[in-house]
């Protein structure tokens, strides 16, 4: 009789035969070890996958009770949302959370990827904007699901993920400005090279032009997403011969930002300045005044995401899960028809 270990051993050896390696580089791979060359390391682990064997055996091979979730930085306020929403989904499947902080805004850095491999989570989150072929094809050869979840970004078609509606965010924020009689509306949107700050702003033009209003270049900033690039811009926004009447920040941080300029200069938010901020975080109830926002569903993301890395490490998936979750405007106290022309805020 053949037994499942004599059987691995055969499939193995054949890998390692078409391949052109030992047994041992195969071994190498299979456990994640770094000191095998990229190439090698890429090809066995197609041959692997198209045998049958990376899944069967990573499937049976001990998993530690783990969801994996993966920041390139915890600063931001809105982390904690995140990691609250991961942590509920998780709590209910009997699974803890490692967090982990790698990378660019971009991506995780090489040396995470060699430590999840080592570590064997049950399923990882990441809130990046993409992940790189070669990563995604190491996690799927030791059937480690991953989910990312995109409130930065515009995942690869082909990544599973979950996010959120910004270009109909920055319409819903413009549209509210508009609405409240405002006509000279500027924008402090993310870094420029992030899908999101580009998706926000078009929603910002088109409401814009929906009304007939112009934009003037001035108007249209690309910021950080922190409460220094809302700081910056805004005293350069309210600096301009005629500056504007409201400010549509791209991130509830850069519009405290602009809150703490307008203050400066002594003017009075809302009667000389409207601001809408952008994700709902908790901090911005407790301001004064309280700010209108956008609400971006980063905790429903986050159990989402989890929820879905979970169902992923235990089904078989047809096509790649992607969900965007609606955002919706809060209004509150930093909104309000402009008091009098924009040239006098700059007296």
């Amino acid at each position: 009789m053949t037994t499942a270990h004599t059987d691995d051993r055969v499939t193995l050896a054949s890998v390692a035969e078409e391949a052109g390696v030992s047994l041992s580089t195969i071994s190498k791979v299979l456990n994640g070890r770094a000191d095998v060359a990229a190439a090698t390391r890429s090809r066995v682990e197609e041959l692997l996958a198209q045998r049958g064997y990376a899944r069967r055996g990573a499937g049976t091979a001990a998993k530690a009770d783990l969801i994996e979730l993966v920041f390139h930085e915890l600063e931001s306020v809105w982390s904690m949302e995140i990691i609250t929403g991961v942590e509920a989904v998780a709590k209910e499947h009997g699974l803890s959370v490692v967090l982990t902080e790698s990378g660019s805004r971009h991506a995780p850095d090489p040396a995470w990827v060699e430590g999840v491999m080592r570590r064997r989570p049950v399923a990882v989150v990441l809130v990046f904007s993409g992940l790189a072929p070669e990563y995604r094809e190491r996690l799927q050869s030791r059937a480690i699901p991953f989910v990312i979840i995109d409130p930065a970004g515009d995942p690869s078609p082909d990544v599973p993920s979950v996010g959120s509606a910004n270009w109909s965010g920055g319409l819903l924020a413009t549209r509210h400005l508009i609405e409240l009689g405002h006509t000279r509306i500027a924008t402090i949107t993310g870094p420029e090279d992030m899908m999101c700050s580009l998706a926000r702003v078009d929603g910002y033009r088109t409401a814009m032009n929906s009304a007939g209003l112009d934009v003037d270049p001035d108007w249209v900033r690309f910021g950080d997403f922190h409460v220094t690039g809302g700081r910056s811009h805004a005293a350069e926004l309210l600096s301009l011969e005629n500056p504007p009447t409201a400010i549509f920040a791209g991130s509830d941080l850069q519009a405290l930002g602009v809150l703490e300029v307008a203050r400066s200069r002594g003017l009075r938010v809302p009667e000389d300045l409207s601001i809408v901020g952008y994700d709902d975080i908790p901090l911005v109830q407790w301001v004064s005044p309280r700010l209108t926002t956008i609400h971006q569903p980063l905790r429903r993301m986050a159990e989402e995401a989890t929820r879905i890395a979970i169902r992923m490490s235990t089904e078989t998936f047809t096509g790649t899960p992607r969900i965007d979750l609606a955002t919706n405007l809060v209004v509150r106290e930093s909104t309000a028809p402009p008091a009098q022309p924009a040239s006098k805020l700059s007296e």
